[in-house]
């Protein structure tokens, strides 16, 4: 069994809106979503850069994947200049996205301090609105035995 603890990232996202291209075909949908933000954690500081893109295919059956990619430059816990590259993949059934929605990210880092943590691969994302704008946050799997 799992479940979610503090969030080990929070990104305000800043969506680009008139940067985004989309079309449809006979086979499916595509949409690419540019954009940036910031993050203020305890863990990380700072922006995302504004070459950010959330992929976005909805196929035939109406079954959406979306991956985004993007660069973090800030500051790590330790107060030293780094990046953070993440790749949030998601997938979504019936045309809907559920919300909060779910996804599966990965950290590379050039941070000493937040390698061991980030590379280890157990964190699941979350993506959700508030009157703030659109949130995403990463939490560190804790895994319980029963």
């Amino acid at each position: 069994m799992e479940h979610k603890v503090k969030p080990a990232l929070e990104i305000l996202v800043d969506i680009n809106r008139a940067g985004i291209v989309e079309f449809d075909s006979e086979i499916g949908k595509v949409k690419l979503i540019p954009f940036g933000g910031t993050v203020d954690c305890d863990l990380f500081k700072g922006i995302v850069e504004p070459c950010g893109v959330d992929t976005q295919v909805t196929n035939q059956n109406e079954v959406r994947h979306m991956s985004a990619r993007y660069v973090l430059t800030g500051k790590d816990a330790d107060g030293q200049d780094c990046h953070i590259y993440v790749e949030n993949n998601a997938w979504f059934t019936g045309g809907e996205q559920p919300k909060p929605f779910r996804t599966v990210p990965t950290f590379i880092t050039d941070s000493k301090r937040l390698a061991p943590y980030l590379h280890r691969n157990q964190f699941i994302g979350e993506g959700f609105r508030d009157e703030r704008g659109l949130w995403i946050r990463f939490y560190e799997l804790e895994r319980k035995t029963e």
